[in-house]
Order: structure tokens, then sequence, then C-alpha cells
């Protein structure tokens, strides 16, 4: 996790207030028109991602499986967070093309 790019942007967008982190305040971000982009993570339950693939599909939000919860909780100085929407434009057009790069540094 130490040279993840996206897990290392997510925390300064967390620190920006640019998240929304957790199950409940991703589907209201997504919902009212406020995430560019959502991130469940990989070991997320098979509910929670269709879940989120689904609503996202339909509000035409980017979606992503990305790291355990235990990374993405950490990465935003939370405990253990299975979603999060990530609710600045320019982050989430950032995030997206790292992800999508594959820009990760092991």
């Amino acid at each position: 996790m130490k040279n993840d790019k996206v897990l290392q942007m997510l925390g300064l967008a967390a620190r920006g207030r640019k998240i929304e982190s957790g199950e409940f305040s991703t589907e209201k971000a997504v919902k009212a028109g406020k995430a560019g982009l959502v991130i469940v993570a990989k070991d997320a339950s098979d509910n929670t991602k269709k879940l989120f693939r689904n609503m996202c599909a339909f509000y035409e939000v980017p979606y992503y499986e990305y790291a355990v919860k235990e990374d993405l909780g950490r990465c935003i100085g939370k405990q253990y967070r299975a979603s999060l929407a990530v609710t600045d434009s320019g982050f989430a057009k950032a995030l997206e093309s790292k992800i999508l790069s594959g820009e990760k540094i092991e």
C-alpha cells in the first residue's frame, strides 16, 4: 500500500473533505448527484458490490472495485471501509485515470 498512488490520492481527497465513505453516505452522494466516482473494496460482500454496480449504472457514475476494506479505510484515516464516493470532479477524473492505467507501484 505504501507506494499505491490511488490510495495516496484518496488520502489527499479525504483530507480535503472530498470523500463520502461508508455505505449510507456513498449511496446518498450517488443519489444526490454529488459522486464523481465510486470505489468499492474488492473484498466487500457480493450484495454491496451489486448494489453499487447497479446504482452507479443507473445514475451514470463511474464504478470501480479497488483494494481491500482495510486499505480503503486506512488511506482515508478510518476503520474498514467497503465503499466510498469521491465528490470532487477533478479528483474523480484523476483517480479514474490512475485506476485505468494500473498505476500501482509495489
